[in-house]
């Protein structure tokens, strides 16, 4: 496959301008289309870098995402999720979630089952870059327009919103839309603050060999410091993300393979054995981040733009997935394209999402900050609690099914 056409744009005209050619963004411009909200040549994606088509021999990407049924739905919707590669998509049926003081699927844990919440499965994990490159994909043959440039300015009119590009280029819209990512250059331009700590932790990304089989379940141990999760792929192997302090990552980092294996298998209390790493390392640091306003007149934020959490429940991409959804379901309800930008909509789309995004933000840093906490007392009511929920099959079932996108104040996906 080629590369999404890059289009040069001179009169400028659309109904709605992404800045992000990301899964946010792509998603979103796919959207507006399947929904009939605006036609083949009227939605415009600007990026300073449009990926190129991944190798047809590559392996897996060391990005993976855990999709939510709803984010399964929403990509159906777009076209994406048929045309993603089988071999780089595989559901889970299973989560076990246990504490350091306890043991997998024994005291201290919790262990979710599709079958036990009458589900297929518990979620798919999706390499990153297939992913992407597919969402890109499906929104160049619904007729998105791709434009490559940087943004060095935006001005919003009372008819229209104007985004100039570093090269003099001048795009005009009804809506702008961010979806730009963690560091949003149109967030800034707009002069929207963001609030949220770091949490001086780093994670580190990679794929392992385990000598026990990952049995189709998503293992995840908590430490106090910071979360091991390994995602099963479909070739026996496990994905990792291991959040640790800046410290202890950067004496993992310079270990050699071995001795990081033995650290990661010491790490998961050798729930699936002895662990080898089979690619390099990957690391990123990790904070909490919230957009202090979500609109404003003509523009609006999506994904992590708007909202980063910590990736210990893997929620990161489903937010913005959601995101895109409500953001389509409230401009359906505008009348057309010409009441895109019109804040009171905007308004309705923040209101819902940012309260949503702040539950979800609140919890994850909560579920952080007790599972870190290494004080007997804490660690006694985090064993007390698993074990709790795990006897209450109604509780279980609520969360599993939070997780899935498919209960609480959800988009029409």
């Amino acid at each position: 496959m080629n590369r999404p056409r890059s289009l040069s744009a001179r009169s400028g005209d659309f109904d709605v301008i992404i800045a992000g050619a990301g899964v946010i963004g792509a998603v979103m411009a796919s959207l507006l289309l399947a929904r009939k909200l605006s036609t083949a040549g009227r939605v415009a994606v600007v990026a300073d870098r449009l990926m190129d088509a991944p190798p047809a021999d590559a392996g897996w990407d060391l990005r993976v995402f855990a999709l939510s049924r709803a984010s399964e739905r929403l990509l159906k919707t777009c076209g994406v999720w048929n045309s993603l590669p089988p071999a780089r998509v595989f559901p889970y049926e299973r989560m076990c979630v246990w504490d350091s003081a306890g043991t997998p699927q024994g005291t201290g844990s919790l262990t979710f089952d599709c079958a036990q919440i009458g589900e297929p499965n518990l979620g798919h994990i999706v390499e990153g870059r297939a992913l992407q490159w597919q969402c890109l994909q499906s929104a160049r043959a619904a007729g998105v327009v791709f434009i490559d440039g940087a943004v060095q300015s935006t001005v919003s009119g009372e008819n229209d919103v104007t985004l100039r590009l570093l090269d003099g280029r001048e795009l005009r819209g009804k809506l702008l839309v961010a979806a730009d990512g963690t560091e949003s250059k149109i967030r800034e331009l707009l002069g929207i603050g963001t609030a949220g700590h770091a949490y001086h932790q780093d994670a580190l990304v990679a794929h392992v060999q385990t000598a026990h089989s990952h049995a189709d379940t998503a293992w995840q141990r908590f430490l106090s410091t910071g979360p091991v999760a390994f995602l099963p792929l479909n070739d026996g192997r496990s994905s990792i993300v291991w959040s640790v302090t800046r410290s202890k990552a950067a004496l993992l980092r310079a270990m050699d393979p071995d001795a990081f294996g033995a650290e990661l298998t010491t790490a998961s209390g050798a729930a699936l054995g002895q662990c080898a790493l089979t690619t390099p390392l990957a690391t990123f640091p990790l904070k909490l981040q919230y957009a202090l306003e979500y609109a404003r007149p003509r523009a609006v934020l999506l994904g992590d733009a708007a909202h980063v959490v910590h990736p210990l429940a893997g929620q990161g991409l489903n937010l913005g997935l959601l995101d895109c959804a409500a953001l389509a379901q409230v401009l359906g309800e505008a009348g057309g394209p010409e009441n895109f930008g019109d804040y009171k909509y905007l308004r309705r789309y923040e209101r819902w999402r940012r309260s949503e995004n702040l539950l979800a933000a609140a919890a994850l840093d909560g579920l952080e900050r007790l599972f870190s906490n290494a004080d007997p007392l804490s660690a006694g009511l985090r064993t007390a609690g698993l074990s709790a929920v795990g006897k209450m099959p109604f509780m279980k079932r609520h969360f599993a099914r939070r997780a899935l996108g498919l209960a609480g104040d959800v988009p029409e996906t």
